[in-house]
């Protein structure tokens, strides 16, 4: 309780400079500390992050590729939300075409596309960064998620396994606690295994769409293909 009262302090504060101190440098170190402080709490401000970029703007020689990279971390992990966008908007060019930053945007670019083998595979590759980060592949699995059950009323256990990076007895535990708080339900099927029910929606049953304008958008469509390939 107490570190939550001191988050919730830091995060007052911050808030308050944000308003009253918008583009004065003064502020740049309290809102580092802020990005460290969201990292290590797990919790998450896209007004301080993007207040915080745009100031490094105007003192380029004070950016720290540190801090920005976790930014982008942060940004990811908040996905469907267009937050990564929103940040990358506001990092000069050449910055972003430190290896570091490059990754983060194939990165999310295999999010966007739902090409999540591609993503994990990749972030493999790159720990160093994203584990800086707590949380982070919880995040993205919640995101992976998210997508699968816009797009699927049924999906192989296989597809889950890959889109979430989960497999063996870690997938079985996963399933349980699915099926047993999230009205999962698991199925075998003739000779492919286990077949995972997802709840119904008005994005994955088109008998739930109230009218027309309730069909599903165009990115949720898009994301899935690479999965079927």
């Amino acid at each position: 309780m107490g570190r939550e009262r001191e988050a919730t302090k830091v995060a007052y504060t911050v808030e308050q400079l944000v308003a009253f101190n918008r583009y004065n440098p003064d502020i740049l170190p309290d809102l580092e500390n802020y990005v460290n402080d969201q990292v290590s709490s797990q919790t998450y401000s896209l007004d301080a992050n993007l207040c915080l970029l745009r100031l490094y703007q105007f003192e380029p020689e004070k950016m720290s590729s540190q801090i920005v990279a976790r930014i982008l971390v942060k940004a990811l992990m908040a996905m469907p939300a267009p937050d990564f966008s929103l940040c990358l908007f506001l990092i000069p060019e050449r910055v972003q075409m430190e290896e570091q930053f490059k990754t983060l945007i194939v990165l999310s670019h295999y999010l966007e596309t739902g090409r999540f083998r591609q993503f994990w595979d990749e972030a493999a590759k790159s720990r160093h960064i994203v584990e800086a980060v707590p949380g982070f592949e919880q995040a993205i699995q919640g995101y992976a998620i998210h997508v699968l059950s816009l797009t699927y009323q049924k999906i192989p256990r296989t597809v889950l396994a890959e889109a979430i990076n989960i497999e063996g007895l870690s997938l079985d535990k996963f399933l349980e606690h699915q099926v047993a708080n999230s009205d999962w339900v698991i199925e075998k099927s003739q000779g492919r295994g286990q077949v995972i029910i997802l709840p119904r929606n008005e994005f994955n049953d088109p008998a739930l769409k109230k009218n027309a304008a309730d069909s599903v958008p165009l990115e949720h469509i898009t994301r899935i293909f690479p999965i079927l390939s």
